[in-house]
């Protein structure tokens, strides 16, 4: 399954570091930055994550909420949070349904094995529950800001 630009966004419930939980439908009314990303720790994904962080101040102005998912477990998120002084929820989707539910579940190679993973992809929901967005195969570098003039320019 994958989601495109104007179709509804998969409503989700999810375990997010420090115990908690978090759910789509919590932000109604409000734009979302929903980023997939492989793995807690790695030096692409803490590059991405500082990057969100690094950004929420200009988030905030546009009043957009940043949610960081991957398959890690709620411990390892902590850890990660911790560690990068992440100011974000990160969602944990240990089962991949939600992965699923978005097309970021995929078949990948490296080195010629084939195995599966999440692909880095970023979604941008509007206040309605909308995808207006959708960023796949995402290069870290610059990312933040690309997501951020989209997210601004949302009515």
């Amino acid at each position: 399954m994958s989601v495109d630009v104007g179709d509804k966004a998969p409503s989700f419930t999810l375990p997010t570091d420090g115990g908690g939980e978090i759910s789509l439908d919590d932000f109604k009314g409000k734009p979302v930055v929903l980023y997939f990303y492989p793995k807690d720790d790695t030096s692409g994904c803490t590059a991405e994550a500082c990057a969100f962080r690094d950004a929420l101040p200009d988030f905030s102005k546009v009043k957009a909420e940043i949610i960081g998912i991957s398959r890690d477990p709620v411990k390892k998120h902590d850890t990660f949070k911790e560690k990068y002084a992440l100011n974000f929820p990160l969602a944990s989707d240990e089962e991949g349904k939600v992965c699923e539910a978005y097309g970021t579940w995929v078949e990948k190679s490296m080195y010629g094995r084939k195995y599966m993973g999440i692909e880095r992809a970023t979604f941008l929901i509007d206040r309605h529950g909308v995808i207006r967005e959708v960023w796949r195969k995402v290069k870290v570098p610059g990312h933040a800001e690309k997501v951020l003039q989209a997210a601004a320019a949302l009515k």
